[in-house]
């Protein structure tokens, strides 16, 4: 069987440093690999708009945002299908013969969708969209026979629900979905990076972000003002590493070689963390290593993007192409759904036949 991914991001502002470490930076790397037969990378706008309704400017401005982070990271679209979900429209059809596989109690104990409404504040008003977002993302996955998906720990119930979907249906009509793997990120703590104000989650919609396409400046700047331990008043006084946003990001980003380059004083994290819990490291040399070793990180995708930003004509060229290719595929899939499900009547020539005999017969 072929080893395909699917994986995507939903165009509401431009991708953060969370983003990259969670899921980016694996899927460039999974792409060069070599090992996966076919790579499909969505741009998700058809899910986006699936909260901001009302804003679908918001939505449309960020498609190249996206794409343009996508190319600086290092996707090549010689190598990985760049797509819009909304230019696939085989992939409302799967979504709505889903639906019918699926209960609303079902739906309600998604735990990623409790939290995402709970955030939205949509508990009295659940746009129908956004409710169904499990049965569309197990569209987009199936659609490409995705047999990986590399996500975030917090879209691990998204997979679940789509590996229900796939065997219902499977159970129902006959062999025809790809039962999809997720595949999570090496580094533990790339599974979800906080946000710089110390909440648990990075968030376009927290306004807690290290963006990718951020200056030099912004960064330096939102990492010098990074949360760190409250009770770390004094440099004597003795730190906390657990939970201390400063001391994740450099667990996520950091390596031994960066010390030597950046920070002498120690031959690792460990001896950095151990001098900090003990007292006598300040807050400020340590967010100045953790600068640093950020800045050696994004300045090849920020220059990168420079040069993409010359050319958007070239970038849409690159996702209307992904997109026709992306439209081909899941067409293949939907019509072994409809014949699965027995509802290709034209392309039933059996079908007819038999027919056309019974009523001949009853002349």
């Amino acid at each position: 069987m072929s080893k395909v991914i699917l994986t995507g991001d939903r165009p509401t502002g431009p991708l953060h440093v969370g983003h990259y470490v969670g899921s980016l930076k694996r899927r460039v790397e999974l792409q060069n690999s070599g090992e996966y037969d076919k790579i499909f990378i969505m741009i998700a706008d058809a899910q986006a708009l699936t909260d901001n309704a009302d804003n679908p400017e918001k939505v449309r401005q960020n498609i190249i945002e996206v794409a343009l982070d996508y190319l600086s990271c290092g996707l090549d679209p010689a190598k990985s299908t760049l797509f819009i979900q909304s230019q696939i429209p085989e992939l409302c059809e799967l979504s709505f013969y889903y639906m019918n596989l699926v209960t609303v109690s079902r739906l309600q104990r998604n735990p990623t969708v409790k939290s995402e409404i709970q955030m939205r504040n949509f508990e009295t008003s659940i746009p129908v969209g956004f409710f169904t977002y499990p049965i569309s993302q197990a569209a987009d996955i199936t659609a490409f026979h995705a047999t990986t998906v590399p996500v975030g720990e917090d879209q691990a119930p998204m997979i679940e629900q789509t590996k229900e979907i796939v065997h219902k249906f499977n159970s129902v009509y006959g062999e025809t979905l790809t039962d999809p793997n997720i595949l999570l990120p090496d580094n533990k703590v790339c599974l979800r990076l906080p946000g710089i104000d110390g909440k648990a989650k990075m968030s376009k919609s927290l306004n807690n972000c290290i963006y990718l396409s951020d200056s030099e400046a912004d960064v330096k700047q939102k990492i010098m003002s990074m949360f760190t331990d409250p009770g770390h008043l004094r440099v004597q006084d003795p730190g906390k590493v657990e939970g201390n946003p400063v001391f994740i990001y450099l667990e996520a980003f950091c390596r031994d070689e960066h010390f030597e380059r950046y920070c002498p004083d120690y031959q690792n994290l460990q001896e950095m963390e151990d001098h900090y819990a003990r007292g006598g490291l300040g807050d400020v040399k340590v967010k100045k290593f953790l600068n640093n070793v950020m800045q050696e990180e994004l300045e090849p995708i920020r220059k990168r993007r420079k040069e993409f930003e010359k050319d958007i004509p070239e970038i849409y060229r690159i996702l209307k192409e992904g997109s026709e290719a992306a439209e081909a595929e899941a067409a293949r899939t939907l019509s072994e759904v409809k014949n699965a499900m027995k509802i290709n009547y034209f392309e039933d020539q059996a079908l007819i036949q038999e027919q056309a005999e019974r009523f001949a017969s009853d002349k």
